[in-house]
């Protein structure tokens, strides 16, 4: 190449540039930035934001965000999210402009995550191209359709005399070591293969815990349809707080695309007690049990969106199961009637049952289902609806009996069917029974064919029975699943079967004595 047209070449190309620089105005945007003036534990209280909105992320140095909470004319008290200890008074404090959000989406089924969307399982980043805030308004009510669908939990006390509908929210209470976490790790294990979504969300756990939970879950192949957002116990308190509001996010997402979802708070006590310190730190007044005023609030923004969808706006719904710890067995304490008096039912397991072995330790007469019943199936309906009524007077006749009262031969037969009832509503942990299975059994116990077998032998009994249901013809297993009655031709079917299965745990009649 001439030399010439090198120079012209390198004159153009300079003449570009100034024309770029002569030509370019630079933009300033105004930000505002604030300043620490103290920190405590799991809060700050910062100066110099005028402009910033209550509920905004404000992020700190070393990222570490926060949230806007008390929003006051000279200062605001902001919850961190994040290890706050290196952070001091005088550090500066930004604001985002924008509100606390989750990532959402089928990237995150199989994850463990915590509130923030980081992940927790070491497999690499979370993919996914969706977020959404954590807190949001629920569905108004013309949105919503009649819970008509039943959500099987696998387990045998709760499917046929505690019913819970896709859509509904049923409270899972009682003291610390009763079942509660095995209960609703049971419910998201039978849900495998009924094209149902589950969210596990652990609030303030023991690591142990958590492992346990997730190790559960692997186990069993759950992890396929399951996220997990967890909170430790160490955890600052504002990631324990936005915990079960990020988790709903999740479900919801999964919701509004039609699709069905479960999702398990475990358990809000921990998130009320964050919340409690949260808030005495930020000096708000405190009420009964110095929990703040708004205690009743904050946990019925979150249930009041689980629901059922309408047709037209996908048919999905979601599903809720709060877990609530009580203390010396007093479901009449603040917390506890104020979950009870926001969900559609409660399963109180009782610590008494729990010693005596009777697991799950559902107490019956404490517990209900205040929207379940509607969408059982017509199976259940028929032959469960005498089975509570029965169990009741089971218990107060044996409580009765235990004075040594001298009983006649009816009440004797009522006390020896009950027992075979509660032997038939116990169930190893972990362990899901299939719908035949259960009407199977039930069916057995409306027939007394339990009756004349032994107690030691029930588990034999039952075991045998379960592997005589799955011989239960096709075309009535598929009317058992759906809302189809149960039709005389189907039971003498089924129960046909059960006396066939329980034939060898009769007692054999003793011969006749010659003259």
């Amino acid at each position: 190449m001439e030399p010439e047209s090198l120079h012209s070449d390198f004159d153009r190309a300079f003449a570009g540039i100034a024309q770029v620089r002569t030509a370019f105005t630079p933009k300033l945007t105004l930000q505002e930035v604030g300043t620490i003036t103290s920190v405590a534990t799991g809060i700050a209280k910062v100066s110099g934001l005028p402009g910033v909105g209550f509920d905004e992320v404000v992020t700190f140095p070393g990222d570490v965000p926060g949230i806007a909470f008390n929003v006051d004319p000279d200062e605001i008290g902001v919850v961190l999210l994040g290890e706050y200890w290196h952070l001091h008074a005088g550090d500066e404090v930004r604001r985002t402009g924008r509100v606390m959000d989750v990532a959402v989406g089928d990237g995150l089924l199989g994850r463990v995550i915590d509130p923030l969307g980081r992940p927790l399982d070491g497999r690499g980043a979370v993919v996914t191209s969706k977020r959404l805030p954590v807190e949001r308004p629920a569905r108004p009510i013309m949105d919503r359709d009649p819970v008509t669908v039943p959500l099987q939990t696998g387990l045998k006390v709760v499917d046929a005399l505690i019913p819970v509908g896709r859509g509904q929210r049923e409270l899972i209470l009682g003291d610390r070591q009763t079942g509660k976490t095995a209960i609703a790790l049971d419910t998201i294990l039978n849900q495998r293969g009924q094209n149902v979504l589950c969210v596990y969300c652990a609030i303030g756990q023991r690591a142990s815990a958590v492992a346990k939970a997730v190790a559960t879950l692997r186990e069993k192949g759950a992890m396929d349809y399951t996220v997990l957002v967890v909170t430790e116990g160490d955890a600052a308190p504002g990631l324990a707080y936005i915990a079960p509001y990020a988790a709903t996010s999740i479900a919801e997402a999964f919701m509004e695309a039609g699709r069905d979802v479960l999702i398990v708070y475990d358990d809000l006590t921990h998130h009320a007690r964050s919340y409690r310190e949260l808030s005495l730190l930020l000096r708000r007044p405190p009420g009964r049990e110095a929990f703040p005023g708004d205690i009743f609030y904050i946990h019925s923004r979150l249930l009041e969106r689980a629901t059922h969808l309408r047709q037209d706006l996908g048919n999905g719904s979601l599903t809720a199961l709060p877990i609530i710890e009580t203390e010396a067995q007093d479901i009449s304490a603040y917390i506890p009637t104020n979950l009870i008096s926001i969900t559609d039912g409660q399963i109180y397991l009782s610590p008494s049952l729990f010693e005596l072995g009777v697991l799950p330790a559902v107490d019956v007469g404490k517990s209900v289902s205040r929207v379940g019943g509607q969408a059982q199936r017509a199976a259940y309906r028929a032959v469960a609806g005498d089975l509570k009524l029965a169990y009741a007077q089971f218990e107060e006749l044996e409580t009765f009996s235990r004075f040594g009262a001298r009983l006649d031969e009816g009440t004797r037969k009522t006390i020896e069917h009950g027992r075979r009832i509660r032997a038939c509503l116990k169930q190893p942990e972990f362990s899901p029974v299939s719908v035949p299975a259960q009407i199977a059994m039930l069916l057995a116990l409306t027939a007394e064919l339990f009756d004349p077998v032994p107690l030691e032998q029930m588990n034999d009994a039952l075991h045998a029975l379960r592997e005589a249901s799955a011989d239960i013809p096709a075309e009535v297993c598929g009317r058992l699943d759906s809302s189809a009655e149960l039709s005389a031709e189907d039971r003498e079917t089924i129960v046909a079967g059960a006396r066939k299965a329980l034939a060898r745990f009769q007692p054999k009649p003793e011969p006749k004595k010659k003259p």
